[in-house]
């Protein structure tokens, strides 16, 4: 018996105050009246309001898998408490509600509140009250009769639990005539809430019956472009280039996938039409110099759609994360950290910002090429993480002078570091890099960074080649609205038998977020591409004996990039080059485009 009353003392001072927290009101009094609690059945009102309950929305979310792949996301390594696989609401997490165990996860909530008594008696002593997913508690906020339902729902909950665990059979009749009247009284809302959880239950059925997976996620990315080159010649022909106005597209789709909840497994696919304003000796302006940053693979047919990076990433320990890919590239499996140049780089998610090759990334990194590879990353504390990758552009070649160890290759190492207040980051690299004699990747060039002059992409026909490349990157975020990145890159070429050369590329690029509209980007971009500095007397690389590239060439670019919405953006830009090919007889080639992105 007076286990019994003791916790009726219990629950029903929580029961009350539930009441009077939510409504700021009391129930009238009905004389106490003795009852046996098997007669005392609580299980209808209870499954009555149980859908109403923070139940409701964990149980959806359980439900839901999302699988969101994490590219270009500063400031984070994975760690075995990461996970790639993040699951989605699928309602209003403002309106959700969540049990809280101390009223100091109430960030809105202070011990000066009138109520923080009641309330601190009721989360810690009873658990019967919610908070929202947010940390608040509202309790300045009009009550809903919905929130109310869900609030009593708890302390229902609670009075349950007491109730069970007592040996006695006495509970107050007056405790059963408040439950009876509330369940009344929301019998409208409990029916209302019923049928939105049904409604929600059938939605999610039909979602995991009709989606491509249940643990993969499918995304895309469609280009349409229109440009035009509105000046400059052919540098091999010393001719004109037609001045032709083209309409051309790229697709590209990426499947993501996890086995562990940690790791990810991402393939892509893509190809389209967009051509390349120039090559190496060849295609509209005889040279890489302003070559576009979304071109199709120069060396396979247009609109051929085919495999275009198949990489594995998974955390080994709690700093250390690696890839295993057999198609992509060093510098882009590094990317997928920490972006040195997150306002121009290329992202496999999103897409370039800027227009050129040249504005994505500096020459340190542009001789990897895509192939198969491993790369590791290791966050050594919140400042410093290194990187190291090793790739073979011809790993899937068994033939003579290719494959994954006896072919081309690029072995790459970085550190990064990146500031407390996450604005500013710096990073010193370092490149090793041999080409067999005539070797070719995917870029369509033997050797080289795929972008500036001819001779800087240029080797000796049946010499293999070496380089010794070493950068320095840095960008700094002055406000929300302007940032600024630069670079430097030296690269030293030897020549197997023959000689050496040295190139070097520098930039400054300026970024403009949320210019004219929030989610918009403008940005402004000026540099030296890759070209060759110097070479030994015995090196002929097409232009003569020891003749390195003579004139300063700069590459001058801008766009804007203007947001229609989360999935349309459309950007105007253009590209201007000085002296093309290094070469002050070559008139300035002038290059503009309109490029429409649409993600799904």
């Amino acid at each position: 018996m007076f286990k019994i009353l003791w916790n009726c003392g219990l629950v029903v001072p929580a029961l009350f105050n539930v009441l009077f927290i939510l409504s700021s009101g009391a129930m009238a009094e009905a004389p106490p009246q003795a009852i046996a609690p098997e007669t005392l059945n609580l299980s209808e009102s209870k499954s009555e309001l149980e859908e109403t309950s923070s139940n409701s929305v964990t149980q959806a979310e359980s439900n839901q898998i999302a699988n969101v792949e994490v590219i270009g996301t500063p400031d984070y390594l994975l760690s075995q408490t990461e996970n790639l696989f993040s699951q989605e609401d699928i309602t209003d997490e403002e309106n959700s509600i969540e049990q809280v165990t101390s009223v100091s996860e109430l960030s809105d909530v202070q011990p000066t509140d009138w109520a923080f008594q009641a309330l601190q008696s009721l989360v810690e002593r009873y658990g019967a009250i919610a908070g929202y997913t947010d940390g608040t508690f509202k309790g300045d906020r009009a009550l809903t009769r919905y929130e109310f339902a869900a609030g009593l729902n708890t302390a229902l909950d609670r009075f349950n639990q007491i109730i069970a665990s007592s040996t006695a059979d006495l509970v107050r009749q007056e405790d059963l005539d408040t439950i009876k009247k509330l369940r009344e009284e929301f019998s409208t809302e409990l029916a209302t809430l019923r049928g939105r959880l049904d409604t929600v239950d059938a939605k999610l059925e039909t979602i995991e019956k009709q989606q491509f997976s249940t643990t993969v996620k499918l995304t895309g990315r469609a280009q349409i472009v229109i440009g035009s080159l509105f000046a400059g010649n052919n540098v091999i022909t010393g001719r004109p280039a037609p001045r032709v106005v083209t309409q051309q597209g790229s697709v590209s789709l990426r499947l993501n996938a996890s086995f562990t909840g940690k790791d990810s497994l991402g393939i892509t696919l893509g190809g389209g039409n967009i051509q390349s304003l120039g090559q190496t000796r060849a295609g509209l302006l005889g040279t890489f110099d302003g070559r576009t940053a979304d071109n199709s693979s120069i060396t396979r047919p247009p609109n051929d759609i085919s495999v275009s990076g198949v990489r594995y990433r998974f955390p080994f320990g709690s700093n250390t994360q690696v890839n295993i890919y057999a198609l992509s590239d060093g510098a882009n499996e590094l990317g997928f950290t920490v972006p040195i140049n997150p306002y121009f780089e290329s992202s496999l998610a999103t897409g370039s910002n800027g227009i050129s090759r040249f504005s994505r990334r500096a020459l340190v990194y542009q001789y990897g090429d895509a192939g198969g590879g491993i790369a590791v990353l290791h966050r050594l504390n919140q400042q410093f993480q290194l990187g190291v990758a090793y790739s073979a552009p011809n790993a899937n070649n068994p033939g003579p002078n290719t494959g994954f160890f006896t072919g081309r290759y690029l072995a790459l190492g970085q550190i990064l570091y990146t500031s407390p207040q996450r604005n500013f980051r710096a990073a010193l690299t370092y490149v090793n890099t041999y080409s067999p004699p005539n070797a070719q990747g995917l870029s369509g060039t033997n050797f080289g960074p795929a972008a500036g002059s001819n001779l800087v992409n240029s080797t000796v026909a049946g010499t293999g080649t070496v380089a010794n490349l070493y950068g320095v990157q840095a960008f700094y975020q002055f406000s929300p609205k302007f940032a600024m990145n630069g670079w430097v890159s030296y690269g030293a070429h030897r020549y197997l038998g023959r000689g050496d050369g040295r190139a070097m590329d520098w930039a400054v690029g300026m970024s403009f977020p949320d210019l004219g509209k929030k989610g918009s980007l403008g940005g402004l971009f000026v540099g030296m591409a890759p070209t060759l500095i110097s070479l030994g007397k015995n090196v002929n690389l097409g232009a003569g004996l020891g003749q390195a590239d003579k004139d300063l060439s700069l590459h001058i670019e801008g766009f804007y990039q203007y947001k229609i919405n989360d999935k349309i953006d459309i950007t105007p830009g253009f590209i201007w080059v000085t002296a093309p090919d290094s070469n002050a007889n070559n008139p300035d080639s002038v290059y503009a485009w309109i490029r429409t992105t649409y993600r799904f």
